[in-house]
């Protein structure tokens, strides 16, 4: 099949972004070494864009200078560069639509002249920010795409790490559906792309257009073999990355490691800062494992990955986790998950590269990790078979190209150059199969 002519609309991917930004900017790098990819963004990404020197046929720059200057102020003084807040989603809506305006008006003598094959909505990623693209391009002459989508991951109740983490604005989050543009974004998509099965789910009524798409990546870098040397008798090696925040939940895999490592079975590294340090490390001194627990604070991403190839068990009990990013990166590193069956890491990992715990109690989380940890410190040859088959997942199915090879499908069938591709999520398969 012949190369696409894709015009991606990310307006603030940056490779040197982190979280939705580095998510979406890689999506698109893998998409231009298969396509003709024109990449739209804001003013702001665009130096970093240009010095990464990915294959883009071109880089298109939307030029907003008050509105930027604006929103970076109030990002600045009002949100404080919190990026974890839903308040900045609502505040973002105006922004979103202005910079599809912007790039409709500077590109659309371009997409009548034929020029690309489709359009791509890579950002917003959040499905409650709609695009005026879809309600331009409704009677063509090219079809538009959007996501991969994520969001929308309900609060959990009875958990102590969730109380007073839901904003006020988040049970507002059903009207996006009556703002301007919203309806008729899915209504005249050529294809929806739901990168969480909860989102997934938000969109069964255009399930004849619907498909699923993991939200992160990783390198194929990255996936190189395992250098560890199996040692029966070493100390089995524990890590927790992320954000000290409430929602991660660190204090559950804590508890959970606390038997193996007052046994002097295993050693825990957590990688990660936040507001949570504090009582996190009190836990530690309550639960008289201190000596077996390093507090890293945060490392560089190279750093991380160094300590996540040095591991044995990635210990990632979040309770509110729309995407998975750090989880890719554990199981291609060769560091077993164990994680809670929610949102982004319940949809990635299965019983053959890791471990899930239902979303019940705390205690019984707690309990049922427990139990994981303690068998995989007297099972060396399960560790080392999980590890195995959890490298070679990543390798065939998680890195950006075998991403950008499951879009290219959809925005094939799209374009009419190619079968209608069977992407659903994993649990749905799961179902269906067992």
């Amino acid at each position: 099949m012949r190369r696409l002519r894709i015009l991606v609309l990310g307006p603030y991917c940056d490779p040197q972004g982190v979280s939705m930004p580095y998510v979406t900017y890689s999506h698109a790098a893998a998409l231009a070494q298969l396509h003709d990819v024109a990449l739209v963004v804001g003013s702001p990404s665009e130096e970093n864009v240009r010095l990464a020197n990915d294959p883009f046929r071109s880089i298109e720059v939307i030029r907003m200078p008050l509105l930027e200057r604006i929103h970076a102020w109030c990002l600045r003084r009002i949100f404080k560069y919190n990026f974890d807040t839903q308040a900045l989603t609502a505040f973002d809506y105006p922004f979103a639509l202005a910079f599809e305006w912007h790039a409709w008006r500077q590109l659309r003598r371009r997409i009548f002249a034929g020029e690309f094959d489709v359009v791509l909505r890579v950002l917003p990623m959040t499905p409650v920010l709609p695009s005026p693209f879809a309600f331009f391009l409704r009677k063509g002459p090219i079809p538009f795409v959007i996501g991969p989508l994520n969001g929308g991951l309900p609060w959990p109740p009875g958990f102590s790490q969730l109380e007073n983490q839901k904003e006020w604005v988040s049970n507002l989050r059903n009207v996006y559906r009556y703002l301007p543009f919203a309806r008729s974004t899915y209504r005249h998509a050529a294809a929806i792309i739901a990168a969480s099965s909860q989102t997934h789910s938000e969109f069964t009524e255009y399930g004849d257009k619907l498909f699923f798409v993991p939200e992160p990546g990783i390198a194929r870098s990255l996936c190189y073999g395992d250098s560890r040397s199996p040692d029966p008798g070493a100390k089995l090696k524990l890590i927790f990355v992320g954000g000290l925040v409430p929602r991660k939940a660190c204090d559950l895999a804590l508890r959970a490691a606390a038997p193996i490592l007052r046994s002097d079975l295993a050693r825990f590294t957590v990688v990660g800062d936040g507001p949570e340090r504090d009582r996190l490390q009190q836990l530690v001194r309550s639960l008289g494992i201190e000596k077996a627990i390093s507090f890293c604070g945060w490392l560089s991403h190279t750093e991380v990955l160094k300590h996540l190839r040095s591991a044995d068990v990635f210990v990632f009990p979040s309770l509110r986790d729309n995407g998975a990013g750090v989880v890719f990166e554990a199981l291609g590193t060769g560091a077993v998950p164990v994680v809670a069956d929610f949102g982004g890491p319940g949809d990635i990992v299965h019983p053959g590269v890791g471990y899930k715990v239902p979303l019940t109690t705390e205690n019984e989380i707690v309990a049922q990790m427990e139990k994981i940890l303690t068998e995989l410190a007297h099972n060396r040859d399960r560790l080392e078979q999980l590890r195995r088959q959890g490298m070679a997942y990543v390798r065939d199915c998680l890195t950006w190209d075998a991403k950008a090879q499951a879009v290219t499908r959809v925005l094939n069938w799209v374009a009419r150059q190619g079968p209608k591709p069977d992407l659903r999520p994993p649990k749905d398969l799961c179902s269906q199969n067992c």
